[in-house]
């Protein structure tokens, strides 16, 4: 515990100030040549979400809530990781491990923060406490940035192994999706002693041999893949091959970076492309200002190129494992596909509605996930 310190962040007055001339002198694309967001995000919308950036979000709102949830930081294979540490008033309560995606942060678990570590006041007992720990990952928010090559998903969940038994837990489950999914599963792979099992919400689970006849469920999600690769792709073809120049764009450009991630939040939530309907617009915002005052474009998007191109499909489970398929998600994961690759699947379910953001757009439902998979671990 000696080696974990209290996190204070800079002062962000004088940059918030700075962001908001950038976009007062924001120069414009011109307007998209379709009347839908086949182009990207349209003009017109992405000036009334720039405008309500620079006139009526509140930064500071967010900051002084990250500041009373619990920072810390410590120093893991000579980088620097930034983590929120929040502890159940149950003594008892089973620690869990959260971890985060692009364009995502640890801002994405807010909502669930308070359910999960006092669930009396929000419709559970007891028994369904839970200790969180909710690290940002390496090159995102107040993490530190890797100067040199090789922090991807392997290194990353070495790393979270060490942060967990750092701070004294040696009995512990893990949860993640998008890029969290990635790292959760190699935990999983890892077999630390400590970590008795995990959820995850985007189901590693394609196999290497697709060969003999596909179920209509197996067909589905090849075919959602397919569409992801021809329509979805180009953010993560650039941030695999080039971030650096994606990176001098976005950290340049506030405009371009709310663009950046807005789209994703448009077309990968589970909201018929109105992101609005099922996460608050201040709260993107939160998300996009902390990747802007960290300046963490290019560092973020490195994890591509780190991992990208092996990091995604089936691997082999044998402990147990949890999961959660929302009809929102890039694509929906089979069952049988599942099968394959997990051994010990103690928790499926296919829940009504939510997306790829599933603890942001659907915070109860996502609560309910965790507390009915980890009961019989505790």
């Amino acid at each position: 515990m000696s080696d974990i310190r209290p996190f204070i962040a800079p002062a962000t007055d004088q940059a918030i100030l700075d962001l908001r001339r950038r976009l007062e002198g924001a120069r414009w694309p011109d307007r998209e040549t379709v009347t839908d967001s086949a182009q990207g995000p349209q003009l017109d919308k992405m000036q009334r979400i720039a405008d309500h950036w620079q006139h009526r979000h509140d930064w500071q709102a967010c900051a002084r809530w990250l500041e009373n949830a619990g920072q810390f930081i410590t120093e893991i294979d000579g980088l620097d990781i930034h983590f929120l540490h929040i502890r159940s008033h149950h003594e008892h309560a089973l620690p869990l491990l959260l971890t985060h995606g692009w364009p995502g942060a640890i801002l994405e678990f807010r909502h669930v923060i308070a359910p999960l570590i006092d669930p009396e006041n929000h419709g559970g007992t007891a028994d369904d406490a839970f200790h969180l720990v909710i690290p940002s990952l390496p090159g995102f928010g107040y993490s530190g940035k890797p100067a040199a090559p090789g922090w991807g998903v392997k290194r990353i969940a070495a790393a979270w192994e060490v942060l967990m038994a750092r701070l004294g837990y040696d009995h512990y489950v893990a949860q993640g999706g998008d890029w969290g999914a990635t790292i959760t599963t190699t935990l999983g792979m890892r077999r630390a002693p400590a970590l008795a099992a995990i959820h995850i919400n985007m189901p590693l689970v394609l196999p290497d041999d697709l060969s003999g006849p596909l179920s209509s469920e197996e067909q589905a999600m090849l075919d959602a893949m397919m569409a992801y690769q021809a329509h979805e792709s180009g953010y993560s073809t650039q941030q695999a091959t080039r971030p650096q120049t994606i990176g001098y764009a976005l950290a340049d450009s506030p405009i371009g970076q709310l663009a950046w991630i807005y789209e994703k939040f448009a077309n990968w939530a589970d909201c018929g492309g109105d992101p609005e309907t099922v996460i608050a617009l201040d709260d993107m915002l939160d998300i996009v200002t902390l990747y802007w005052l960290t300046n963490s474009a290019a560092s973020s998007a490195r994890i591509y190129w780190e991992s990208f191109a092996d990091g995604f499909g089936a691997r082999q489970l044998d402990l147990p494992v949890g999961c959660s398929i929302f009809p929102g998600e890039l694509y929906r994961a089979p069952r049988s596909w599942a099968e394959r690759c997990m051994s010990n699947i103690i928790h499926w379910r296919e829940l009504p509605r939510g997306g790829h953001f599933a603890a942001l757009e659907q915070p109860s439902l996502f609560v309910g996930e965790m507390r009915d998979c980890f009961r019989s671990i505790r």
